[in-house]
């Protein structure tokens, strides 16, 4: 009755995670201490999806046989997982010293208004989210704001809706 039990939250979690990563996840089992490689497997989940979802932690958690609460433990300790779906374009902000010394909360208070969100949040449509670093290590261009891999050097309020129109933001769409 158990393996029974078992066998069918198996079946059920193999419907929720793509093809790929169950081969991953069967491959990690293979090794020597499976369980280490639950990082891995989460980046992977979320490289697929774009963030994790619970659905997608349990189906882990069943097919590597490792507790949810250590899945959802594991997950939310490390900053690099989302648990909502982010924004095709991703806009960090640097609030370092050097960053805010120079401005970068006048610069977060114009990115927040223009697009209608808060730190850690995403845009409707899903074209943008707005995260925060603590340092991006480059002092010297600061306020520094990073678009997807693009990094913007010195950047002042009144710059940030010119360069998010590069990434589809229509400024007649902002919030006043």
């Amino acid at each position: 009755m158990k393996s029974a039990l078992l066998l069918k939250e198996v079946n059920k979690a193999k419907e929720v995670l793509p093809e790929s990563v169950i081969r991953y996840i069967e491959d990690c089992a293979s090794r020597k201490n499976p369980n280490s490689h639950l990082i891995s497997v989460l980046h992977k989940v979320q490289d697929h999806f774009g963030y994790l979802a619970k659905e997608h932690m349990d189906a882990v958690s069943i097919l590597m046989q490792i507790p949810s609460a250590k899945v959802t433990g594991v997950a939310s300790f490390y900053h690099f997982f989302n648990f909502a779906p982010r924004g095709k374009h991703r806009v960090s902000l640097c609030m370092g010293t050097a960053c805010f010394v120079k401005g970068a909360g006048k610069v977060l208070d114009k990115l927040k208004d223009h697009l209608g969100i808060d730190v850690g949040q995403t845009t409707e449509d899903r074209l943008f989210s707005i995260d925060v670093a603590r340092c991006v290590g480059a002092c010297a261009l600061a306020p520094v704001m990073i678009v997807d891999e693009k990094v913007y050097a010195g950047v002042k309020p009144d710059q940030v809706a010119k360069i998010l129109t590069e990434y589809g933001f229509e400024p007649r769409k902002a919030k006043k």
